[in-house]
């Protein structure tokens, strides 16, 4: 069952969905915006991946134009996650209609999880973004059955994070 954003801000006063830093505008009818992190990874030869070190830069006060054709990891400037519900980060349908691609593969928050996320991002055409433009959505789900931690090799990321797959 998937959270209002009267219930996400109830279990936020009862210490069950954590966000941070928290704006009130940002809630939604079943989700929260968040924004764009201050560093974007970029690499110089995607063909190469997994294995090649990214280069990790500070997004300009100017912004950054993505380009079609790379890959480009960011974060979320927030703190996001919830010791009770399972998430899914998804893009915002502005941008999307942009041609901006957000976590189209790893969209999903296990229970137990609290971090900045790693933000995979893919555009069709040239496109702006900014260091804490709102960038995507927050959602949050009730689980059922008995609740398993993440405990796996992402959690606790701070800024951005490449692949582990070696």
């Amino acid at each position: 069952m998937l959270l209002t954003g009267h219930e996400i801000i109830r279990q936020m006063k009862r210490g069950d969905i954590a966000i941070s830093p928290y704006q009130p505008s940002c809630v939604n009818p079943n989700s929260y915006n968040y924004h764009l992190g201050s560093q974007l990874m970029t690499f110089s030869d995607p063909e190469l991946l997994p294995g090649v070190e990214g280069n990790l830069q500070e997004i300009p006060q100017e912004g950054i134009e993505l380009q079609p054709g790379k890959l480009y990891l960011g974060h979320t400037e927030e703190m996001l996650g919830s010791r009770r519900f399972a998430s899914s980060l998804i893009g915002r349908s502005t941008l999307g209609r942009l041609g901006l691609w957000l976590q189209v593969t790893a969209d999903l928050g296990h229970t137990g999880t609290y971090h900045r996320w790693t933000l995979e991002m893919k555009v069709v055409q040239p496109l702006r973004v900014y260091a804490g433009m709102p960038i995507g959505q927050i959602c949050f789900w009730r689980v059922r059955g008995a609740r398993n931690r993440y405990v796996g090799k992402y959690r606790g990321d701070m800024s951005v994070m490449q692949s582990r797959l070696l």
